[in-house]
């Protein structure tokens, strides 16, 4: 995987890139990143969204994402386009509000059914 800069965005972060890449660059990307199961299960959390949410990432990993970690998300923005859509590419201009004031952000939400996770990645 090449070196991940401050110039990777959100936009340019491909489903393909997320899938090599190394827990180590993950968490060098200049925002956060969350892959999820099939189930709504976090199997990735790095230390971007970590420090921005200020949730540590062995609180998150593991638990059902949508139902114990960010209710926020729990709507048909977001944890229903999962569902709805097997293939998913879009960016959504967004408000974040669980244990925070409300931080306005841009999430993309990455799906394929060949992937074995689904991915969030948030700018803020």
């Amino acid at each position: 995987m090449a070196d991940m800069t401050t110039d990777t965005t959100i936009e340019t972060m491909t489903l393909g890139d997320l899938q090599a890449m190394r827990p180590d660059d993950c968490n060098q990307l200049p925002f956060g990143v969350i892959g999820l199961d099939r189930s709504g299960i976090a199997q990735l959390y790095n230390a971007t969204e970590s420090r921005m949410a200020g949730l540590s990432p062995d609180k998150v990993i593991g638990s059902d994402f949508f139902g114990a970690v960010a209710q926020c998300m729990n709507n048909y923005l977001v944890a229903q386009r999962f569902e709805d859509e097997a293939e998913l590419d879009t960016i959504i201009p967004y408000v974040l509000t669980l244990r925070m004031r409300p931080t306005p952000v841009r999430m993309r939400l990455l799906a394929s059914p060949s992937a074995p996770l689904r991915y969030i990645l948030i700018a803020r």
